[in-house]
Protein backbone atom coordinates (compact mmCIF):
# COMPACT_ATOMS: atom_id res chain seq x y z
CA UNK A 1 0.00 0.00 0.00
CA UNK A 2 2.46 2.33 0.65
CA UNK A 3 4.45 2.21 -2.42
CA UNK A 4 1.04 2.69 -4.53
CA UNK A 5 0.78 6.29 -2.93
CA UNK A 6 4.27 6.95 -3.64
CA UNK A 7 3.54 6.23 -7.16
CA UNK A 8 0.26 8.55 -7.43
CA UNK A 9 2.40 11.68 -5.60
CA UNK A 10 5.36 11.15 -7.86
CA UNK A 11 3.13 11.17 -11.32
CA UNK A 12 1.20 13.96 -9.85
CA UNK A 13 4.49 16.38 -9.31
CA UNK A 14 5.31 18.69 -11.49
CA UNK A 15 9.06 17.02 -12.14
CA UNK A 16 7.32 13.96 -13.71
CA UNK A 17 5.58 16.22 -16.23
CA UNK A 18 8.74 18.10 -17.21
CA UNK A 19 10.12 15.10 -18.08
CA UNK A 20 7.14 12.72 -20.01
CA UNK A 21 9.49 9.91 -20.96
CA UNK A 22 10.09 9.30 -16.83
CA UNK A 23 6.40 8.05 -16.77
CA UNK A 24 6.42 6.31 -19.75
CA UNK A 25 9.08 4.24 -18.47
CA UNK A 26 7.15 3.59 -15.02
CA UNK A 27 3.81 2.72 -17.17
CA UNK A 28 5.91 0.60 -19.21
CA UNK A 29 7.56 -0.88 -16.15
CA UNK A 30 3.94 -1.55 -14.07
CA UNK A 31 2.86 -3.04 -17.74
CA UNK A 32 5.70 -5.30 -18.22
CA UNK A 33 5.54 -6.64 -14.64
CA UNK A 34 1.86 -7.15 -15.32
CA UNK A 35 2.34 -9.24 -18.27
CA UNK A 36 4.75 -11.52 -16.49
CA UNK A 37 2.11 -11.92 -13.43
CA UNK A 38 -0.52 -12.58 -16.51
CA UNK A 39 2.01 -15.22 -18.28
CA UNK A 40 2.87 -17.19 -15.27
CA UNK A 41 -1.08 -17.12 -14.07
CA UNK A 42 -1.90 -18.64 -17.83
CA UNK A 43 0.93 -21.07 -17.58
CA UNK A 44 -0.42 -23.07 -14.54
CA UNK A 45 -4.18 -22.78 -15.59
CA UNK A 46 -2.74 -24.29 -19.07
CA UNK A 47 0.69 -26.19 -18.34
CA UNK A 48 1.17 -27.13 -22.08
CA UNK A 49 2.62 -23.59 -22.86
CA UNK A 50 5.40 -24.36 -20.93
CA UNK A 51 6.33 -26.79 -22.97
CA UNK A 52 7.26 -24.01 -25.60
CA UNK A 53 10.39 -23.44 -23.57
CA UNK A 54 11.70 -26.62 -24.66
CA UNK A 55 11.17 -27.97 -28.20
CA UNK A 56 12.21 -31.15 -27.19
CA UNK A 57 10.00 -31.75 -24.59
CA UNK A 58 7.30 -30.52 -26.82
CA UNK A 59 8.18 -32.95 -29.83
CA UNK A 60 8.36 -36.21 -27.29
CA UNK A 61 5.08 -35.63 -25.72
CA UNK A 62 3.48 -34.81 -29.20
CA UNK A 63 5.32 -37.71 -31.20
CA UNK A 64 4.22 -40.01 -27.79
CA UNK A 65 0.73 -39.13 -27.90
CA UNK A 66 0.24 -39.06 -30.93
CA UNK A 67 1.72 -42.92 -31.38
CA UNK A 68 -1.03 -43.57 -29.05
CA UNK A 69 -3.52 -41.96 -30.82
CA UNK A 70 -3.10 -43.74 -34.08
CA UNK A 71 -3.67 -47.36 -32.29
CA UNK A 72 -5.85 -49.78 -34.08
CA UNK A 73 -4.46 -53.05 -33.64
CA UNK A 74 -5.28 -56.62 -33.22
CA UNK A 75 -2.57 -58.95 -32.26
CA UNK A 76 -1.75 -62.47 -31.29
CA UNK A 77 1.14 -63.57 -28.67
CA UNK A 78 2.36 -65.73 -25.25
CA UNK A 79 3.06 -63.74 -21.84
CA UNK A 80 5.49 -65.92 -19.67
CA UNK A 81 6.97 -65.97 -16.37
CA UNK A 82 10.51 -66.78 -15.80
CA UNK A 83 10.89 -67.89 -12.11
CA UNK A 84 14.36 -67.43 -10.93
CA UNK A 85 15.15 -70.95 -10.65
CA UNK A 86 13.87 -71.48 -14.79
CA UNK A 87 10.70 -72.60 -14.20
CA UNK A 88 8.20 -70.97 -16.61
CA UNK A 89 4.79 -70.47 -17.21
CA UNK A 90 3.05 -69.44 -20.30
CA UNK A 91 -0.40 -68.19 -21.29
CA UNK A 92 -2.00 -67.08 -24.59
CA UNK A 93 -2.56 -63.28 -25.10
CA UNK A 94 -4.65 -61.93 -27.49
CA UNK A 95 -5.62 -58.13 -27.88
CA UNK A 96 -6.83 -55.51 -30.33
CA UNK A 97 -6.77 -51.53 -29.40
CA UNK A 98 -8.43 -48.74 -31.03
CA UNK A 99 -8.28 -44.75 -30.43
CA UNK A 100 -11.59 -43.85 -30.30
CA UNK A 101 -12.72 -39.62 -30.30
CA UNK A 102 -13.20 -40.44 -26.57
CA UNK A 103 -9.94 -42.07 -25.94
CA UNK A 104 -8.66 -45.44 -26.39
CA UNK A 105 -10.04 -48.97 -25.86
CA UNK A 106 -7.90 -52.15 -25.50
CA UNK A 107 -9.66 -55.22 -25.00
CA UNK A 108 -7.21 -58.18 -24.10
CA UNK A 109 -8.06 -61.81 -23.31
CA UNK A 110 -5.50 -64.32 -21.37
CA UNK A 111 -5.84 -67.83 -21.51
CA UNK A 112 -4.29 -71.00 -20.40
CA UNK A 113 -2.07 -73.33 -18.85
CA UNK A 114 -5.57 -74.47 -17.53
CA UNK A 115 -9.12 -73.63 -19.64
CA UNK A 116 -9.64 -70.61 -17.16
CA UNK A 117 -9.72 -67.08 -19.35
CA UNK A 118 -9.09 -63.29 -18.09
CA UNK A 119 -10.84 -60.80 -20.34
CA UNK A 120 -10.09 -56.97 -19.80
CA UNK A 121 -11.70 -54.30 -21.29
CA UNK A 122 -9.12 -50.79 -20.45
CA UNK A 123 -9.96 -47.14 -21.61
CA UNK A 124 -8.30 -44.16 -21.24
CA UNK A 125 -9.35 -40.60 -22.07
CA UNK A 126 -6.75 -37.75 -23.64
CA UNK A 127 -6.28 -37.10 -19.82
CA UNK A 128 -5.06 -40.05 -18.95
CA UNK A 129 -7.45 -40.98 -17.01
CA UNK A 130 -8.26 -45.31 -16.65
CA UNK A 131 -11.10 -47.43 -16.20
CA UNK A 132 -10.90 -51.17 -16.27
CA UNK A 133 -13.46 -53.86 -16.49
CA UNK A 134 -12.49 -57.87 -16.21
CA UNK A 135 -13.85 -60.70 -16.69
CA UNK A 136 -12.36 -62.97 -14.18
CA UNK A 137 -11.56 -66.76 -13.99
CA UNK A 138 -14.80 -68.04 -12.47
CA UNK A 139 -17.00 -64.95 -13.38
CA UNK A 140 -19.47 -64.83 -15.64
CA UNK A 141 -20.38 -61.47 -16.63
CA UNK A 142 -17.60 -58.32 -16.64
CA UNK A 143 -17.36 -55.56 -13.26
CA UNK A 144 -15.42 -52.82 -12.88
CA UNK A 145 -12.28 -53.42 -11.33
CA UNK A 146 -11.40 -51.26 -8.60
CA UNK A 147 -8.36 -49.41 -8.09
CA UNK A 148 -7.13 -51.44 -5.19
CA UNK A 149 -6.56 -54.30 -7.70
CA UNK A 150 -4.85 -52.11 -10.28
CA UNK A 151 -1.27 -53.23 -9.23
CA UNK A 152 -2.45 -56.72 -8.63
CA UNK A 153 -0.25 -59.36 -11.06
CA UNK A 154 -1.76 -60.21 -14.26
CA UNK A 155 -2.53 -63.89 -13.91
CA UNK A 156 0.63 -63.73 -11.82
CA UNK A 157 3.54 -62.09 -13.74
CA UNK A 158 5.11 -58.73 -13.00
CA UNK A 159 2.71 -57.05 -15.07
CA UNK A 160 -0.07 -55.48 -13.65
CA UNK A 161 -3.14 -54.68 -15.02
CA UNK A 162 -2.60 -50.88 -15.06
CA UNK A 163 0.48 -52.19 -17.32
CA UNK A 164 -1.40 -52.56 -20.31
CA UNK A 165 -1.30 -48.52 -21.09
CA UNK A 166 0.51 -45.89 -20.87
CA UNK A 167 -1.34 -43.85 -19.78
CA UNK A 168 1.62 -41.98 -18.44
CA UNK A 169 2.25 -39.76 -21.33
CA UNK A 170 -1.01 -37.99 -20.90
CA UNK A 171 -0.39 -36.88 -17.03
CA UNK A 172 0.41 -32.85 -17.05
CA UNK A 173 3.42 -33.24 -14.77
CA UNK A 174 6.51 -33.84 -17.51
CA UNK A 175 10.28 -33.11 -17.74
CA UNK A 176 12.98 -33.51 -20.00
CA UNK A 177 15.70 -34.96 -18.68
CA UNK A 178 19.60 -34.40 -19.78
CA UNK A 179 19.55 -36.86 -23.05
CA UNK A 180 21.50 -40.62 -22.44
CA UNK A 181 22.33 -43.76 -24.47
CA UNK A 182 20.57 -46.49 -23.45
CA UNK A 183 22.39 -49.33 -25.42
CA UNK A 184 23.32 -47.66 -29.22
CA UNK A 185 20.16 -45.75 -28.81
CA UNK A 186 20.64 -42.04 -28.94
CA UNK A 187 17.04 -41.49 -26.10
CA UNK A 188 15.50 -38.50 -24.77
CA UNK A 189 15.01 -39.39 -21.10
CA UNK A 190 11.07 -38.39 -20.05
CA UNK A 191 9.98 -38.07 -16.76
CA UNK A 192 6.93 -38.29 -16.06
CA UNK A 193 4.81 -37.71 -12.42
CA UNK A 194 1.55 -38.11 -11.58
CA UNK A 195 -0.73 -36.01 -9.25
CA UNK A 196 -3.69 -36.41 -7.20
CA UNK A 197 -5.74 -36.20 -10.00
CA UNK A 198 -4.39 -39.21 -11.66
CA UNK A 199 -5.38 -42.94 -10.85
CA UNK A 200 -2.16 -45.26 -10.51
CA UNK A 201 0.04 -46.61 -8.08
CA UNK A 202 3.27 -44.94 -9.58
CA UNK A 203 4.93 -41.92 -8.19
CA UNK A 204 6.70 -41.14 -11.64
CA UNK A 205 7.34 -43.07 -15.08
CA UNK A 206 10.84 -42.30 -16.25
CA UNK A 207 11.00 -43.39 -20.50
CA UNK A 208 13.92 -43.50 -22.68
CA UNK A 209 12.71 -42.55 -26.11
CA UNK A 210 14.90 -42.85 -29.28
CA UNK A 211 15.34 -39.72 -30.54
CA UNK A 212 14.83 -40.86 -34.12
CA UNK A 213 11.48 -43.40 -34.01
CA UNK A 214 10.39 -41.90 -30.99
CA UNK A 215 9.56 -44.96 -29.19
CA UNK A 216 10.32 -46.15 -25.82
CA UNK A 217 13.33 -48.84 -25.26
CA UNK A 218 13.19 -48.39 -21.49
CA UNK A 219 10.82 -47.54 -19.24
CA UNK A 220 11.06 -47.48 -15.05
CA UNK A 221 8.56 -46.86 -13.13
CA UNK A 222 8.64 -46.08 -9.47
CA UNK A 223 5.63 -46.72 -6.98
CA UNK A 224 4.40 -44.07 -5.01
CA UNK A 225 5.22 -44.33 -0.85
CA UNK A 226 7.76 -47.50 -1.40
CA UNK A 227 10.39 -46.08 -3.88
CA UNK A 228 9.85 -49.63 -5.35
CA UNK A 229 10.91 -49.97 -8.81
CA UNK A 230 9.40 -51.67 -12.00
CA UNK A 231 11.59 -52.09 -15.24
CA UNK A 232 10.47 -52.52 -18.99
CA UNK A 233 12.81 -53.64 -21.94
CA UNK A 234 12.08 -52.99 -25.09
CA UNK A 235 13.33 -55.84 -28.00
CA UNK A 236 13.02 -56.25 -31.31
CA UNK A 237 11.69 -52.58 -32.47
CA UNK A 238 10.08 -52.62 -35.68
CA UNK A 239 8.02 -50.40 -38.61
CA UNK A 240 5.10 -52.31 -39.83
CA UNK A 241 2.74 -50.07 -41.81
CA UNK A 242 4.49 -47.08 -41.00
CA UNK A 243 3.57 -48.22 -37.44
CA UNK A 244 6.49 -48.59 -34.76
CA UNK A 245 5.48 -51.66 -32.23
CA UNK A 246 8.32 -53.63 -30.13
CA UNK A 247 8.07 -57.97 -30.74
CA UNK A 248 8.69 -58.80 -27.20
CA UNK A 249 8.47 -56.49 -23.72
CA UNK A 250 10.47 -58.08 -20.58
CA UNK A 251 8.54 -56.63 -16.71
CA UNK A 252 11.26 -56.61 -13.76
CA UNK A 253 9.99 -56.15 -10.64
CA UNK A 254 13.17 -54.79 -7.80
CA UNK A 255 13.92 -57.31 -5.34
CA UNK A 256 11.67 -60.08 -6.93
CA UNK A 257 13.71 -62.80 -8.46
CA UNK A 258 13.08 -64.14 -12.74
CA UNK A 259 11.04 -61.61 -15.20
CA UNK A 260 7.98 -61.88 -17.54
CA UNK A 261 7.75 -61.52 -21.19
CA UNK A 262 5.10 -60.51 -23.41
CA UNK A 263 6.23 -62.09 -27.04
CA UNK A 264 4.23 -60.66 -30.06
CA UNK A 265 3.79 -63.45 -32.37
CA UNK A 266 1.63 -62.07 -35.37
CA UNK A 267 -0.96 -59.51 -35.73
CA UNK A 268 -2.16 -56.33 -38.36
CA UNK A 269 -1.52 -52.84 -37.18
CA UNK A 270 -4.32 -51.37 -39.11
CA UNK A 271 -7.05 -53.57 -38.03
CA UNK A 272 -10.00 -51.18 -39.32
CA UNK A 273 -11.61 -51.39 -35.38
CA UNK A 274 -14.79 -50.10 -34.30
CA UNK A 275 -16.98 -49.58 -31.33
CA UNK A 276 -18.48 -53.29 -31.96
CA UNK A 277 -15.43 -55.02 -31.58
CA UNK A 278 -14.99 -53.70 -27.79
CA UNK A 279 -17.93 -55.15 -26.75
CA UNK A 280 -17.49 -57.07 -23.34
CA UNK A 281 -20.59 -59.67 -24.10
CA UNK A 282 -18.72 -61.14 -27.13
CA UNK A 283 -17.17 -64.40 -27.21
CA UNK A 284 -13.53 -63.84 -26.64
CA UNK A 285 -11.47 -61.17 -28.38
CA UNK A 286 -11.93 -63.08 -32.20
CA UNK A 287 -8.38 -63.80 -32.34
CA UNK A 288 -9.59 -66.10 -35.88
CA UNK A 289 -9.64 -62.18 -37.65
CA UNK A 290 -5.60 -61.31 -36.74
CA UNK A 291 -4.37 -61.64 -40.25
CA UNK A 292 -0.14 -63.36 -38.82
CA UNK A 293 0.98 -62.30 -42.10
CA UNK A 294 0.89 -58.44 -41.52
Amino acid sequence: MTFQRRVVTVSRSRKIGRYPEARWANCALGTIQASIALLVLWSLVHPSLSFAANPDLETVLTGSRQRIEKLDYRMTGRLTRLEGDGKRTSYKFVAKAHWFSDGLRLLCEISGPGSEKTILLLHMNATGRVTIEAVLPGEKAASVLPFEHWNDPLVGTDFSYEDMVESQFFWKNQELLAPEKYGARDCFVLKSMSGPQDGTYFDSVTSWIDRGILFPVHVVKTFRRTGRQKEFIYYGLRQVGGVWSATQVEAKLQGKPGSSILVIEGGSAKAKLGRKDFDLGQSGVQAEKVNKSN
